[in-house]
């Protein structure tokens, strides 16, 4: 009961020390002048964010990829299964291997992506 009463006094403290913060809008004036300045910000940012956009899709088909491989576990198991009188237990064995790294390297991928945005290419 006492440590409830030392949170819910701590609590009420900040509350009163700090407030909402309160919106205050732009003067119209302001945002007219400052949209040619906004507008060759956006000029000279424009090559830096095509590049930042490409190197993400690229990012994103590695990601796209290892999804897909993930479907290589069930087809290779059904290889091994009913392929192996033809021959194909072993190429079912790889599909099955690839299947079962997929979802790792598809974590690993999508935790680079940001490094990918930045254009640092991890060849992995």
């Amino acid at each position: 009961m006492v440590k409830f009463l030392r949170i819910t006094l701590v609590a009420a403290i900040l509350w009163l020390a700090f407030p909402a913060p309160r919106a205050e809008a732009f003067d119209p004036v302001t945002l007219a002048v400052l949209a040619p300045v906004a507008l060759q910000l956006a000029q000279a940012a424009r090559p830096y964010l095509i590049r930042a956009a490409v190197n993400t899709g690229r990012g994103m088909l590695k990601v796209g990829k290892d999804v897909f491989e993930i479907l290589y576990l069930p087809y290779g198991l059904f290889k091994m299964s009913f392929g192996a009188p033809f021959g194909g237990f072993r190429s079912g064995l790889v599909y099955s291997i690839k299947g079962l790294i997929a979802p790792g390297k598809m974590v690993f991928h999508t935790l680079l992506l940001p490094v990918y945005m930045v254009g640092i290419n991890v060849n992995l």
